[in-house]
């Protein structure tokens, strides 16, 4: 797709020099460990995720607990009972250390951490102030610590400055810290009676991860939970890299209130989709805006959450909004066995439950596939021929009481369109619902294809939720329809997305473009470029711009109207206007020597009225009959370089239809970009007009990601709006750019 100018998109990584900040260098630090060249992009930042070997975290060998206590009355005696609890069911020893304890609970105390009897594996700092004692951990060959202290980054800027000293003495000592401002739940008791594909929970904050906890008392086995706290060390992404890797997880459940590091998270969210282990996410900040100042149309189009969200669905993390939603979707997805088909039938006992249900099912983007004429006939032995069982097949309620019951599952179930059987209960009505769900559950041990019960039941003491449908591993059940379909989506969704995921890390470039010295020299720091300046650099990375020349005068604006062609456009160039239109700084459709000759004047005089310091006026080729886009670059702070497309033009602010991506990504991810604006029909050609180069957009988008990576680190923003998207076959043309260096 980017042809010679752009260079390709991979290139042989042993032979491959990084060039960061115009240095060449052969590694760089990731995570506290130095990385190959093989391990770097373009610009430097890491290809793969670093995955911690925590075995020896969940599963020690050797304990300190230091300020370890058995005072009764005071916190650290809950603790360290606890603690002393834990370490027997995993067969660790523990070692208590205080100064001025000879025993604790009657188990010897060291005085200090030097007098441990021997290399401890984990270390649990019951103290106040948990930095003076990394050193001596480092010395005395600790693996892992976990620090509860609180009083850091959660109280303001100056926890924060204690938590970067504590950060900075765990990178220097070698040794792995969760925490601080964590708690005791790395450390519950796990149900070890439960079989089946695990979820392993991942939480900063304890308190929301008790629901997803307690999905053990309804049969659902919990492998892990990891309390990051604070992450001045081990951080969410470890966990994930880790977890995506363990046999026993099905499904990674996780409760973020922020991310430390977005590169990580992506490169842990590719480790765990490499894997097909699916990641479930709660993240808060849904609501809370990006605070940008930005010059361009781009940098006020996506706020924080908006990146946030779009990394997450390009790397298959599925986002949830509520608790209840994160435990029931994690625990169908760690359960469920791949689908053998998209199709979803609704099944009841009454017609106007089931119209309601497919209703919502087909709302949430769910596939309902009329059943064929065939398999409504073998139905219809069973069910009155007055009622529908077309989907939703409504059975009248007889049905269920006798052997019909599961006739009627099975030969829905063997339809080969249907992969999903969703069956609401509305409430108990003994003995029908009790024969229903012994059908349903004996139905679901039979076959490969997803069964899943609503029991709209408020009490939820009954048999036959409380023995029957949760004593059966087979079939997810739900508390309500939404949740139902919530997660039935995400289980689709997640293995349409893991059957054709092709990792974005694999195709980085690890090398320069041959685009990339002559871009960079065109780069001003700390200043916005004219828009002469800005084409200029779109013209080096193969970007088309149109016929142009910037001109100091009347009679040279004449003369280059000629060179480049009538009609033509010109503009006011200059390194601070942001926005020509508004200014009155742009002037089209220009026919004659006379209009340009006037032009030129009332362009001048327009920008010494608005005291605009001009570089010159621009006479451009005039470009019509297309869909204007816009396409550009802002920097994120969590991400950094973002990608935006969307509608263009000078509504681009108030139609806000944009769709962003985080670098890299392929061919497909771009025009699933596309895919997501409301306005991708215009694309397509409406009301006469033809389809436009949807191509050579995509194209622009790929070359617009390659400057974002290679240029990411001095590249603050870059704007091009509109992209004029000709008609099919005939390209895409930058009208206008903005462009502004770091």
């Amino acid at each position: 797709m980017l042809g010679s100018t752009h260079g390709t998109l991979t290139t042989d990584s042993r032979r491959a020099r990084i060039i960061a900040c115009g240095e060449q260098r052969p590694g760089a630090a990731v995570h506290g460990r130095t990385a190959d060249v093989d391990d770097l992009d373009v610009s430097g930042r890491p290809l793969t995720a670093d995955v911690p070997d925590l075995d020896r975290f969940f599963r020690p060998r050797s304990v300190a607990v230091v300020g370890a206590s058995d005072t009764e009355g005071r916190p650290n005696t809950g603790i360290t009972r606890q603690l002393l609890t834990w370490a027997e069911r995993v067969g660790a020893r523990v070692h208590p250390v205080h100064p001025t304890r000879p025993a604790v609970f009657g188990v010897p105390c060291a005085a200090r951490v030097a007098d441990l009897p021997e290399p401890v594996d984990l270390a649990v700092l019951l103290v106040a102030d948990p930095l003076p004692l990394i050193a001596e951990l480092a010395d005395a060959k600790a693996r892992f610590a976990v620090a509860f202290a609180s009083g850091f980054a959660e109280t303001g800027a100056a926890g924060a400055v204690a938590q970067a000293e504590l950060a900075a003495a765990v990178r220097d000592s070698g040794l792995r810290l969760l925490g601080p401002n964590t708690n005791l739940n790395a450390f519950e008791r796990f149900r070890d009676d439960l079989q089946g594909p695990a979820i392993a929970l991942i939480t900063q904050s304890g308190h929301q991860g008790r629901p997803v906890f307690a999905l053990q008392e309804l049969g659902v086995r919990l492998s892990h939970w990891a309390p990051t706290g604070n992450e001045a060390d081990l951080e969410t992404a470890d966990f994930i890299s880790y977890f995506a890797g363990r046999p026993e997880v099905g499904a990674i459940a996780c409760y973020m209130e922020g991310l430390k590091d977005g590169r990580s998270f992506l490169l842990a969210a590719d480790r765990a989709a490499r894997r097909r282990v699916p990641v479930v996410a709660v993240k808060v900040g849904r609501t809370q805006a990006g605070a940008r100042t930005a010059a361009s149309h781009t940098g006020k189009l996506t706020g924080a959450d908006d990146v946030v969200d779009a990394a997450m669905r390009q790397y298959g993390v599925i986002r949830v909004d509520g608790l209840d939603e994160l435990q029931d979707t994690a625990a169908l997805l760690a359960r469920a066995r791949p689908p053998r088909a998209d199709g979803v039938v609704v099944y009841s006992i009454s017609g106007g439950t089931g119209a309601h249900v497919a209703d919502l099912a087909a709302g949430a983007g769910l596939r309902l596939p009329e059943l064929s004429a065939g398999r409504q006939a073998e139905l219809h032995q069973w069910i009155p021929e007055y009622l529908s069982v077309a989907n939703p097949v409504d059975n009248g309620g007889h049905p269920v009481g006798d052997e019909r019951g599961r006739k009627i599952i099975d030969a829905i179930l063997a339809d080969p369109e249907v992969g999903v059987l969703i069956c609401p209960i509305t409430g108990p009505f003994p003995p029908l619902s009790d024969r229903l769900v012994r059908d349903l559950v004996d139905a679901a041990e039979t076959t490969d294809k997803l069964v899943c019960v609503v029991w709209g039941s408020p009490v939820g003491t009954e048999p036959a939720y409380r023995e029957v449908l949760l004593g059966s591993s087979r079939v997810a059940t739900f508390r309500t329809v939404g949740n139902c379909l919530t997660a039935v989506r995400a289980y689709l969704d997640h293995h349409r997305f893991v059957h054709a995921y092709r990792s974005p890390f694999d195709e980085a470039p690890r090398s320069p473009s041959p685009s990339f010295r002559k871009a960079r020299a065109l780069l001003r720091p700390g200043q916005q470029l004219s828009e002469h300046a800005a084409k200029q650099l779109l013209r080096a990375y193969g970007i088309r711009v149109p016929r142009e020349q910037l001109v100091s005068s009347a009679a040279g604006a004449v003369r280059a109207a000629a060179q480049v062609g009538y009609p033509v456009v010109m503009k006011a160039s200059g390194t601070r206007i942001a926005h020509k239109t508004e200014l009155g700084l742009v002037r089209i459709g220009l026919t004659s020597a006379s209009q340009v000759r006037d032009a030129y004047r009332e362009l001048t005089d327009t920008a010494r009225y608005e005291d605009v310091s001009l570089d010159g006026v621009l006479v451009c080729q005039m470009v019509e009959r297309g869909v204007e886009m816009v396409v550009g670059v802002t920097h994120d702070d969590l991400f950094g370089p973002t990608v935006t497309v969307g509608l263009g033009g000078v509504l681009v602010e108030v139609l806000r239809d944009t769709a962003v991506r985080v670098p890299p990504f392929g061919e497909e991810q771009a025009r699933d970009m596309l895919g997501d604006l409301r306005g991708r029909a215009l694309l397509d050609g409406v009301r006469g007009r033809p389809p436009a180069d949807v191509d050579a957009l995509v194209e622009v988008v790929l070359r617009v990601q390659r400057m974002a990576l290679e240029l990411g680190g001095e590249l603050a923003e870059l704007d091009i709006n509109p992209l004029m998207v000709l008609p099919q076959g005939q390209g895409a043309v930058a009208l206008d750019a903005l462009a502004v260096c770091r």
